[in-house]
């Protein structure tokens, strides 16, 4: 199996004066699924497209292995790219679609046929190599277009929000579908997305990106369950922020002082947090327990979610705060008494409305 490690060195992208990606430095393993996460505008399909070749960094490096390709045109870098829009063929059958890369590589005939095969099998596409590409679903269309890119044995596949045009109930199989397809022929891959539940769910490590930087990476449980600030603990999972001024910083831990609650927050303190600086407790959904002896609260709303109930609960200090438990956990009663679980609290400096 072919695979690389992808490098970026240093690489800034201005167009103008807009500075669309500032100083990146990132590393792709050999085989990882990496996952550029972030919302419009935060700079990571420029950091694809310069990867790609199709956008030339301002400054920077771009390197395969121990090979700068940062001059190298997109023709000559040997890597798949599967578009959102898919960027298929209409006039051409799904056999056409998936050869027109070798075709372009002067592979030999034979050898062409053994590898639409091959990967139309892989993709289970076997029986529609002559269907046109107006007869097939979504769902397959999205797989034409990966099998398209991935039939030429590129060193990296990239991907730019190829789900964004699906239905949600095939986006989610279509997510397992290219997890499945990745642990069962691992290739090092570039995948973007805004989804936090496409990044979740398919990605070996998440790299969370705003204003052109990167502002936290690790695997998916990292970023949940230790963001590094506020915007990360917004944009990654449901959160409940509670703000407060930091009281006490110890090694690992950190005292919230939230005003309207008798009791400090403990939790674990994040990188940057300073004594008397404003900061904000994260507790998750799922962290909050209905408890006797905790904190009054009284529920506001309801949510159905099949299995699940989201309940919206005002708290004795006037804080608003959501829980998620089991539906046949909970009673709807009006009044209720909470805590949570201290040790996956997290205290977190607030960055969401500031300039990084």
């Amino acid at each position: 199996m072919i695979m690389s490690t992808v490098k970026f060195s240093s690489v800034s992208k201005y167009f103008g004066s807009v500075c669309a990606l500032s100083q990146t430095d990132l590393e792709i393993r050999n085989g990882e699924f990496l996952t550029l996460l972030g919302p419009s505008g935060s700079g990571k399909t420029t950091l694809l497209n310069i990867c790609a070749g199709y956008t030339q960094p301002t400054s920077g490096k771009v390197l395969i292995g121990d090979k700068d390709i940062t001059d190298l045109p997109p023709r000559l870098r040997n890597m798949g790219m599967v578009f959102q829009s898919y960027a298929l063929f209409p006039h051409l059958t799904v056999k056409e679609n998936v050869s027109y890369g070798l075709q372009a590589r002067k592979i030999k005939p034979n050898e062409i046929s053994q590898r639409v095969i091959e990967i139309l099998r892989m993709m289970q596409l076997e029986g529609y190599e002559n269907r046109q590409i107006r007869e097939l679903s979504g769902g397959q269309q999205q797989r034409v277009a990966l099998a398209r890119a991935m039939v030429i044995k590129p060193e990296i596949l990239l991907m730019d929000e190829p789900l964004g045009a699906l239905d949600r109930q095939l986006r989610k199989e279509v997510q397992l579908e290219i997890r499945r397809l990745h642990l069962n022929h691992p290739r090092t891959t570039i995948y973007v997305t805004h989804d936090q539940e496409e990044a979740l769910v398919m990605s070996d490590r998440i790299v969370v990106m705003r204003q052109g930087k990167i502002i936290q990476s690790g695997t998916g449980s990292d970023l949940y369950e230790r963001p590094d600030n506020t915007f990360v603990a917004r944009f990654l999972g449901e959160s409940n922020l509670l703000e407060g001024v930091v009281s006490e910083v110890t090694g690992t831990v950190a005292l919230l002082d939230v005003p309207g609650l008798s009791k400090k927050i403990t939790g674990r303190a994040a990188k940057g947090l300073k004594v008397g600086a404003r900061a904000s407790a994260l507790l998750r959904p799922e962290t909050i327990q209905y408890q006797s002896g905790g904190i009054a609260a009284v529920v506001l709303e309801t949510v159905y979610l099949g299995e699940l109930i989201a309940t919206k609960l005002k708290l004795s200090s006037g804080h608003e705060v959501w829980t998620r438990r089991l539906a046949g956990e909970f009673n709807h009663r009006e009044g209720v008494e909470v805590g949570w679980d201290e040790t996956r609290v997290s205290i977190l400096p607030d960055v969401s409305h500031q300039q990084l």
